[in-house]
Order: structure tokens, then C-alpha cells, then sequence
């Protein structure tokens, strides 16, 4: 597909030394948070004209980082990787403060509760844990038949945990009334992303699809969105601009790949990047500013220019998202 609009991206990141799988804007805005094959972090900061500098680097892994998470508060941040163990980092200081580990857990993923007090690890024995900020295990959860945890998160509300669970499905754990409940899809999923307020959730496919799931009282399946590819790897989306009215994704051919939420229409597709675009992280706080990591080694910020970005509507004639080289 010939790309809809050939944005230029506002900065190119080129600190790490090989591939990199992930990426997170802090809560406040701040900062940005990297993972990397070439087993470090990176915490970058946000400066004046939204110029980015590298805070620390984060290099205690004796493996591929594949997941950062930050806390509510954004003074810590919980690292892990391929079959890792999970390490807390002072944001400012950019000390590890605990490492986390068990024997065979081979962590691959974690959140936080929203009190900034507990947070939850998963990998490939099958389990969930809960922690506290001292190393304490204070829960651990086995699902039936659960298979490797890849990917997880916890609710806005702390009450429910939400899990990849086997190829095809999505386990919402309720921790009050000890109950599960499926969300079952007919291919593999090898991504969620959970809205912040935890009403919606997106799921990307092996089947180059990106669904959209209402997850309140009864899971209903609302959209779906195509045109990206995906096949091989791990692609991960997210949520992004004004409320939420954005769905971001990355994909194997290079591009990062942008729907209107609402409607499903496709509205842009941004070339820049040289490998797999694994991840994208839209800015909570500015809604003109979203990054994508790839396997180019790079990340690549990018600016949303802010008259087109308030003029955005189903009805438009186009649709087409304008990208600006430089602040928004």
C-alpha cells in the first residue's frame, strides 16, 4: 500500500545498539522509557520544544529487555525481558533498587497497581505473581491450564488482572470475587493494550488484525482494523490523541500505521523507520506527540500538527493525519 501521507518524523533516537521491542511515555509526560535487545533500558527525558535527552541508561540485564512499566507516580520504573528476572529502578537516580526473582519464572511481563504499592509479574511458569515494593510475594495466581504469561496488565481500578492466556484468548481475573472470565478470539493474540480508564481494550493479531474489545460488565467485540502487517513477530499497539480518538500500531513493513478509533478508517501510514516497527507509545499528556521503537535500532518521535489534529472527525473528507517536522 502506497503510504496515505508521507510524514517526517520530529527526532530520531539512535542510542541503543540493536533492536528495540518496547516503549512507554511516563504517566506525567515526562519521560519515555526504552527496551532493547541490547539488554538495557534507556529513561529519556522530555525537554523544552519537546527535544528528547537520554536520563540514564539502565544496564543490569544479563538479557534482551522486552518491558518497561512505570509506576503511577513515575518515580520508579519495573524493567524484564525474554525469560528475565524483573528489576526497580529509581527514575531519578537511575539506581536498581530490587531485583525480582524465582526460580524457572523467567519473567516476560509486569504492571503496577494503581497505588503505586504493588505490581504483578508473569512468565513462562505459568504464573502470575504479586509483589510488593520490598520483594515480598504477597499472591501468586495459577489460572486453569494456564499456559506461558506474555503479556498482562492490571485495571485502572486495581481489580481486575487481564492476561494473554495461551494463543488465542484473554483471561480477566477478578481479585475481589476470585472469578475469571474469557475473551476468546479465533487467532493468536500477541499483544493487549488497555485504555486508561480500563472500558476498552486492543488486541493485536496474527492475522494482520487489530480488534477492539468493550470489556465492561458483558466483552463485546466493537472494531476491527486492518491494512498493517503482521505475521512473525510481536506487534504492539496503543490508544493516542484527544480522547483516545486514535488507534497507533506498528508493523513489519517498516511503517507505523494510524486509525480513527471510532469508524476503524485508516488515516495514515508513516514511513521513516528501516525494520519492524515494534511498538508504539502515544504521550498521555500531549496528544500531538506519539514514538515508535523498531528493529533499526531506532526510535523515532513524532509530532501531530495540532489545527488538522482538532479538525479530525469521521466526516472528514479524508481523514489523512498531517505530521510536522519540529513541535506541533
Amino acid at each position: 500500500m502506497e503510504p496515505l501521507h508521507a510524514g517526517q518524523e520530529m527526532e530520531v533516537l539512535e542510542s541503543h545498539k540493536n533492536e528495540v521491542w518496547f516503549l512507554q511515555f511516563s504517566n506525567n509526560g515526562k519521560y519515555l522509557a526504552s527496551a532493547s535487545k541490547d539488554y538495557s533500558a534507556i529513561i529519556w527525558e522530555i525537554t523544552e520544544g519537546n527535544s528528547f535527552s537520554m536520563k540514564h541508561r539502565l544496564s543490569a540485564h544479563q538479557k534482551p529487555v522486552s518491558f518497561v512499566a512505570w509506576s503511577p507516580d513515575d518515580k520508579l520504573l519495573l524493567t524484564c525481558g525474554i525469560e528475565e528476572v524483573v528489576k526497580l529502578w529509581n527514575v531519578e537516580t537511575g539506581e536498581c533498587k530490587l531485583t525480582y526473582d524465582k526460580a524457572n519464572s523467567g519473567f516476560t511481563s509486569c504492571g503496577w497497581f494503581p497505588d503505586g504499592k504493588r505490581f504483578i509479574s508473569g512468565g513462562v511458569d505459568k504464573c502470575i505473581y504479586i509483589w510488593d515494593l520490598e520483594g515480598k510475594e504477597l499472591d501468586s495466581w495459577k489460572g486453569q491450564g494456564m499456559p506461558k504469561i506474555s503479556d498482562l496488565a492490571v485495571t485502572s481500578d486495581g481489580k481486575e488482572i487481564i492476561s494473554i492466556c495461551g494463543d488465542n484468548a484473554i483471561v480477566m481475573y477478578n481479585l475481589d470475587t476470585k472469578t475469571e472470565r474469557l475473551i476468546e478470539e479465533e487467532h493468536g493474540i500477541t499483544s493487549l493494550c488497555v485504555s486508561k480508564d480500563s472500558r476498552f481494550l486492543l488486541l493485536n493479531l496474527a492475522n494482520q488484525e487489530i480488534h477492539l474489545w468493550d470489556i465492561g460488565a458483558r466483552s463485546k467485540l466493537l472494531l476491527k482494523y486492518k491494512g498493517h502487517r503482521q505475521g512473525r513477530y510481536v506487534i504492539r499497539s496503543c490508544f493516542g490523541g484527544s480522547d483516545l480518538a486514535f488507534v497507533a500500531s506498528g508493523s513489519e513493513d517498516s511503517q507505523v500505521y494510524i486509525w480513527h478509533r471510532g469508524n476503524g478508517e485508516l488515516l495514515a501510514v508513516l514511513p521513516g523507520h528501516s525494520g519492524t516497527v515494534n511498538c508504539v507509545s502515544w504521550n498521555p499528556v500531549n496528544p500531538h506527540l506519539f514514538a515508535s521503537a523498531s528493529d533499526d535500532y531506532t526510535i523515532r518521535i513524532w509530532g501531530v500538527n495540532r489545527n488538522t489534529f482538532k479538525s479530525k472527525n469521521a466526516s472528514s473528507s479524508n481523514g489523512i493525519v498531517h505530521l510536522a517536522n519540529g513541535g506541533p
